[in-house]
């Protein structure tokens, strides 16, 4: 089918994306501005991208007429309260608009779950983009969906950031109210799951996960799969502005966006019962297992995980490199880059890393770091390298775990099995303009990995400076 999406950019958007395109679908993505699309190139090479601002006029003919399906995937949580319903709305006419003027016979909005009489502002505007959106020229199937549990999901953010920085909480009483969050896999499932289905042409559903649970029960539990000891407490002399203040102060949201969550946060999100689930043979995961796959220690698109070779799909043209990621929210970074003149000794510099070769610089401080690990109970640098010049995918190097490996792709990556309060990535990569990106990611586990990073920060910015100018250096004098 030939597919429209909306949303590409943002936090569903781009997960639906691949799932598409690995199920042989041509998709059209519209997009305000084409350099935001930040997409691997074998990814860009199998869509059509269209520049268009659905808050302006319709423009005919700018979307093409042989459209099948189309995906509404637009939000505007963040945008400014004022300007919040007509915002929504002008966006939402205006797509309208341009699909009936196509042949689609199915439109798909992922809205949110509103069955109390009292909704949130934000809630309300979800509704009133529904029933904007139903036309006499499509069917309209609407998928409702409350907390969305994955790395990068606004809620998701809020109550990680919250429980990794305060051990003793004071909070406000809507965190008492219930909701039944989602896996962010379950949530693409069943959109693509709806995807040309005429049973589900004109119904929406509620969608979400197997408990219902208090945005406290979603922090204690949170706080036990980290191994994190906190204790929360609920007042009500918190009002809605001041728990906005203390959102926006305590985490990483912005204000405008910390009020309409803490407005949507009164809200009960329980979903309604139907039978979606048993239809298209889903079975929703847990909390504590969305937990656990928000924290894997590689990002992977829900695409892989139905994959089992490196080399991933003829049809995408694509292999695993494409679909590991390192982590990006609650981490800190320490990135270094330099240009490449010999690419090859560089690679070849980087595949000796460790064991006898060391770090190439300091490594009296690795050897050290070494025996810490040891007195902690570590591995230590004891496990070496199991060959001096190669290193394969799952291979142990020193303290480390090779989570992937390839002279091809130009790119290796470690998982650190130190002792650490909380998981450390290293990667090398050279990019296509020959430039040697390293990159050293920690995501810390509580208030102690938060201390543990500043402490350390110093060493880094000697340690990996010099580490990456003499993995080049004596590249480019071997190439001399």
């Amino acid at each position: 089918m030939k597919i429209l999406l909306t949303g590409v950019t943002g936090y569903v958007g781009k997960r639906v994306l691949p799932v598409l395109i690995d199920k042989g679908h041509e998709v059209v993505c519209c997009v305000r501005e084409k350099s935001r699309l930040t997409l691997h190139k074998p990814l860009l090479e199998k869509i059509t991208i269209i520049e268009i601002d659905f808050l302006n006029e319709v423009v005919p003919g700018t979307l093409p007429a042989d459209i099948d399906v189309a995906y509404y995937l637009i939000h505007s949580m963040s945008s400014s309260k004022a300007k919040f319903d007509e915002l929504e709305s002008s966006a939402a006419q205006n797509f309208k608009k341009h699909i009936e003027a196509t042949t689609a016979k199915q439109v798909i909005y992922l809205s949110g779950i509103s069955n109390q009489d009292s909704l949130s502002k934000h809630l309300r505007s979800r509704r009133m983009v529904e029933e904007i959106l139903h036309s006499d020229r499509y069917a309209l199937t609407v998928l409702r969906a409350g907390i969305i549990v994955g790395s990068g999901s606004a809620s998701f953010e809020i109550i990680r950031d919250i429980v990794e920085k305060l051990p003793v909480l004071i909070t406000p009483k809507w965190i008492l109210t219930k909701s039944q969050p989602i896996a962010i896999r379950d949530v693409i499932q069943f959109l693509v799951g709806v995807l040309g289905r005429t049973e589900c042409y004109g119904n929406n559903y509620d969608i979400g996960g197997p408990e219902v649970l208090t945005y406290k029960d979603m922090m204690l539990q949170y706080a036990e799969m980290r191994k994190l000891k906190r204790r929360v407490y609920t007042t009500s002399l918190i009002s809605p502005r001041v728990s906005s203040y203390w959102l926006y102060f305590i985490t990483s949201v912005s204000f405008s966006l910390s009020i309409s969550l803490v407005d949507s946060m009164k809200t009960d999100v329980t979903c309604k019962d139907n039978q979606l689930a048993e239809l298209l043979k889903i079975q929703p995961i847990t909390y504590q297992m969305a937990l656990k796959y928000a924290f894997l220690r590689i990002k992977q698109n829900l695409v892989l995980s139905s994959w089992k070779d490196s080399i991933i799909s003829s049809s995408l043209g694509l292999t695993l490199s494409d679909f590991i990621e390192v982590p990006n929210f609650g981490c800190y970074k320490d990135i270094k880059k330099l240009k490449v003149g010999n690419v090859d000794q560089v690679i070849h510099n980087i595949w000796q890393i460790g064991g006898g070769k060391g770090y190439y610089y300091a490594n009296w401080l690795w050897k050290i770091r070494g025996w810490f690990d040891l007195l902690l109970g570590g591995v230590g640098l004891a496990r070496g390298r199991k060959l001096p010049e190669e290193i394969a995918t799952g291979e142990a190097l020193d303290f480390w775990r090779v989570l992937y490996a390839s002279r091809e792709k130009k790119r290796l990556l470690l998982f650190a099995e130190m002792k650490l309060p909380g998981e450390a990535w290293l990667e090398f990569k050279i990019d296509e303009n020959n430039v040697l990106h390293q990159t050293a990611t920690f995501r810390p586990r509580g208030i102690l990995g938060r201390l543990y990073w500043i402490a350390t920060s110093p060493f880094h910015f000697f340690i990996f400076n010099g580490m990456i100018r003499n993995i080049v250096k004596t590249g480019e004098e071997k190439a001399a």
